[in-house]
């Protein structure tokens, strides 16, 4: 049951930065090892690695860097990855996201709920510099198989630890493919903030189960929504409404 808002949660990759930033900045880190390890020249594979991701190329980028360049990426490969998932990341929130938690943080406990693996997760939030802003932030892949989303476990857990209803809180995400529905199934709102450097920006939901409730361009719209809609207790009603 959908009631007055109580609490707000939040996705964290293109939600409240741009996750291009992580990649490129794990670019650069398998660059200089490269540079280190092979003596290839680190702009080099920098600027290789960023092309392939700017064309699409996911899952199997560092093994066609590899064939390109006439490495063994049996030996260098699973290195490469090591370095990816193991960097210090050099990222920082969209300039809007810090202000916007602080003020909303004094009107209500906080709730972040992420995908991905849980020790990348936590280094970018540390990064960021967000982790107080959270009363709750749950990982899922800590809460074990089957967790991840589209799945409701993640947010049902968040919704326990906030101590609220899953009906009294929203969550903003960003993927289409996933979040908006994870937050339908568990009873929740759901907010799509679809900034256009988002990875997903250009992705449509692939049925109305999984709309979000509401969109948005930018985390600016997310207070006067909030004031206007969510405290009233409302889903949208319909196909998604777009914010102020």
């Amino acid at each position: 049951m959908l009631t007055a808002l109580q609490a707000v949660v939040f996705d964290l990759d293109d939600t409240l930065y741009p996750e291009r930033e992580y990649v490129l900045s794990g670019f650069r880190q398998v660059a200089r090892w490269c540079g280190q390890t092979v003596g290839a020249s680190h702009d080099g594979v920098f600027e290789e690695l960023r092309s392939l991701f700017e064309a699409g190329i996911r899952g199997d980028t560092f093994d066609r860097l590899c064939e390109h360049r006439g490495w063994n990426a049996r030996d260098l490969v699973p290195a490469m990855i090591e370095v990816y998932r193991g960097h210090q990341p050099s990222i920082r929130s969209f300039p809007e996201a810090p202000g916007l938690l602080a003020e909303l943080a004094a009107r209500f406990p906080l709730g972040l709920l992420t995908d991905g693996r849980a020790r990348e997760q936590r280094r970018k939030l540390a990064a960021l510099g967000l982790r107080g802003a959270f009363r709750a932030a749950v990982f899922t892949e800590e809460l074990g198989g089957g967790s991840a989303k589209p799945s409701a476990v993640g947010l049902l857990t968040v919704a326990a630890r906030l101590g609220v209803s899953p009906g009294a809180a929203v969550y903003v995400g960003d993927n289409p493919c996933k979040d908006f529905l994870a937050a339908r199934r568990a009873g929740m709102r759901a907010v799509r903030v679809r900034y256009p450097e988002g990875l997903y920006a250009n992705v449509e939901p692939e049925s109305l189960e999984a709309e979000p409730d509401w969109e948005l361009v930018s985390l600016k719209q997310l207070n006067a929504l909030i004031s206007m809609q969510l405290l009233r207790g409302v889903r949208s009603g319909g196909p998604t409404a777009h914010g102020p």
